[in-house]
């Protein structure tokens, strides 16, 4: 309901509130940060996108160390320009040594390019930058609570724990989406 009724403002919203989450766990080495992304989508005419990720710098030198995306619906359509601008980045950041997460909460659309997906309905995606090309995968279903995931940093450093589950559930409670979806749909 969230994905067809309400995503823009709920994934800018998720990525909001996963800063909070991690911001007293990074600190005092690393910090979180809001970024957006604007590109022009042609479908039928041309459309402006706007999409948030969060990025993780190291304070002493801000060096990028680790990218959370949290997938679009143009991100997953076939043959769209949000899918090809996205999977473009995604190269970029899978041939350096940032880290990339990857939190697929769509059910519909194209899943991106990766070998033995295991079966699920959502999946988050976290691929060290040191370890590459493996990632670990934490797929789930409609019925699971989402999963805590952990959130790597530089490479001798311990990586932190993000509850996907919190996250949601306060991203649920302060939009008040029980007043706006139409569960009938």
């Amino acid at each position: 309901f969230i994905e067809d009724q309400e995503w823009q403002d709920f994934s800018a919203t998720f990525n909001n509130v996963m800063a909070e989450f991690l911001g007293s766990q990074l600190e005092p080495n690393y910090i979180a940060r809001l970024k957006r992304r604007t590109y022009v989508e042609f479908m039928p005419g041309p459309q402006e996108r706007r999409e948030t990720f969060l990025v993780i710098r190291e304070i002493k030198t801000m060096e990028v160390v680790t990218v959370i995306e949290t997938l679009s619906p143009a991100n997953k359509r076939g043959s769209c320009d949000g899918r090809e601008q996205y999977l473009a980045k995604r190269e970029e950041s899978l041939a350096s040594r940032t880290n990339l997460v990857e939190l697929d909460l769509l059910r519909g659309g194209k899943r991106l390019p990766m070998l033995n997906l295991p079966a699920g309905d959502y999946f988050a995606i976290v691929s060290r930058g040191h370890r590459r090309p493996r990632a670990d995968v934490f797929p789930w279903t409609l019925r699971d609570r989402l999963p805590t995931i952990p959130i790597p940093l530089k490479q001798d450093e311990p990586e932190v724990p993000l509850n996907l589950q919190a996250v949601f559930t306060t991203v649920y409670d302060r939009a008040r989406y029980q007043l706006s979806l139409d569960y009938t749909a």
